[in-house]
């Protein structure tokens, strides 16, 4: 594990302390939280990204062409 210092705004740090004490977890174990999720929506970002480089409008389109054509369900209804 390692350690880090960082510097916040007086206004942050007190959000995240009182954010921290109603979920019941340290200010630390807040942050590490926060910054997962951060680092998680990015990484997925660019998977996304990387995933759609590999597409194919062709092949796309192929796939729909298989869908049968029928009215959806009613409760499927928009």
């Amino acid at each position: 594990m390692s350690a880090i210092s960082v510097r916040l705004p007086e206004s942050l740090h007190d959000a995240v302390r009182e954010l921290a004490k109603r979920e019941d977890v340290s200010i630390n174990q807040f942050i590490a939280l926060a910054l997962a999720e951060k680092v998680s929506a990015l990484m997925t970002e660019d998977y996304l990204a990387a995933r759609a480089q590999r597409g194919s409008r062709a092949k796309f389109e192929a796939a729909l062409g298989q869908v049968t054509d029928v009215e959806p369900d009613e409760h499927d209804r928009l």
